[in-house]
């Protein structure tokens, strides 16, 4: 049987690379991390079970024990420690582009703007144990949303600034 790669999402700061393994419905799933960098999943997904494996070798070394992964019900979150805090050049040693490995902007920030931006994600304090039983999933935006914005619209039609047509 022929494994499949998961889609791969990352970002980093000086300190920790975030990796998401995007992966809905995991079995079995099994993450290796070693110091070297070198950076394993494997797990059963799809209707049909298929079998899902990645290996990558990361840019720099990892402080293993003081990362953190967290299993959800549509992906796998890890929080990798780097064993030097240092921003690096890439995510991969070598000069292979990997097509489903991409950026993950929602957690992206520059090297700029580390100063407790958008970006700073805080997770610190947080407790892994806890972090996958969130509640919410694609279904969780209202469908009334397009209703409203109408709404809105019609309140504001003809209105230049905020005054009615006519109105200073």
């Amino acid at each position: 049987m022929r494994s499949r790669h998961p889609d791969v999402k990352w970002a980093e700061r000086e300190d920790k690379v975030f990796l998401t393994v995007v992966l809905p419905d995991a079995k079995n799933p099994k993450i290796n991390v070693v110091p070297n960098g070198t950076f394993t999943f494997s797990a059963f997904a799809g209707a049909d079970s298929n079998l899902y494996e990645l290996k990558l070798d990361l840019f720099d070394k990892i402080n293993v024990e003081e990362s953190k992964t967290n299993i959800g019900p549509r992906s796998i979150f890890c929080v990798l420690e780097k064993a030097e805090m240092k921003w690096w050049k890439k995510l991969l040693r070598g000069n292979e582009k990997i097509h489903y490995v991409k950026v993950d902007w929602d957690k992206w920030v520059d090297e700029d703007d580390v100063d407790g931006g958008p970006g700073d994600l805080g997770l610190d304090g947080m407790d892994f144990s806890k972090f996958g039983g969130m509640g919410l999933d694609d279904d969780a935006v209202g469908d009334d949303l397009e209703e409203s914005d109408d709404e809105e619209m019609k309140k504001t039609e003809g209105k230049v600034d905020g005054a009615a047509p006519g109105e200073p």
